[in-house]
């Protein structure tokens, strides 16, 4: 089982959230991020005091300003632990519903995410650089997409807020967490648990063999 869906259904989330969280038998996000995390204004939008012409190329962040943001990521990591896994389930603005395909969202044959407001591992990830860039970093719902939205990085120069990913022979890279330093990870696992920090990741019995690598998140390319 995968952690994250390929993107398929993925934006139906949001609708369905506003509908299931006025019902009952919704798991909550406790807590979540506010959703003041939303999309900001675009560059020159009517409005946007101080934003740079469309056609003004904006400079690319510095080495420091992407490791302050991998610091902010792993800190609002940390802001999500106790919230519920939701296979498919988070977005720019933080935990929202997920839903349940032909083999994931289930436990003991239950579908738990379509009633479950949550992350997964991918939306997870996304949601904390997204937040703690201002939306300069704004990455894909889906691990493999991430994988390669970002530069590889060794082990013994990891950040916190880099991202690490996991591959099987049968699942290439299935699983995707957030360093929160100090061999520590922030991850959505599986549906049935929470986002949790599992220390010691790179020696963990269960982690540490189908460890492929961290890599740090790339801003978006900017108009030259």
């Amino acid at each position: 089982m995968r952690c994250s869906p390929s993107g398929r259904n993925v934006g139906r989330r949001r609708l369905l959230g506003f509908g299931l969280a006025l019902g009952a038998g919704v798991t909550p996000a406790l807590g979540a991020a506010p959703a003041s995390a939303a999309t900001p204004p675009a560059s020159g939008a009517p409005g946007t005091r101080g934003a740079p012409a469309p056609d003004t190329p904006t400079p690319a962040p510095t080495s420091d300003a992407v490791a302050s943001w991998g610091r902010q990521a792993a800190t609002v990591a940390a802001a999500q632990i106790g919230v519920p896994y939701a296979w498919g389930g988070g977005d720019r603005l933080g935990a929202s519903i997920g839903f349940c395909d032909e083999e994931n969202g289930y436990l003991n044959g239950q579908c738990l995410g379509e009633n479950t407001v949550g992350f997964d591992c991918s939306g997870l990830a996304l949601f904390c650089w997204y937040r703690a860039s201002g939306g300069a970093v704004d990455l894909a719902h889906y691990t493999v997409a991430q994988y390669h939205r970002s530069t590889p990085v060794a082990a013994r120069d990891l950040l916190p807020g880099d991202l690490l990913f996991f591959s099987r022979r049968d699942a290439p890279l299935h699983h995707v967490g957030v360093y929160a330093g100090g061999g520590a990870m922030i991850h959505a696992e599986h549906t049935g648990t929470l986002v949790a920090r599992l220390s010691d990741v790179l020696e963990d019995p269960r982690w540490a063999p189908e460890f492929a690598g961290g890599r740090r998140p790339l801003p978006l390319a900017r108009p030259a």
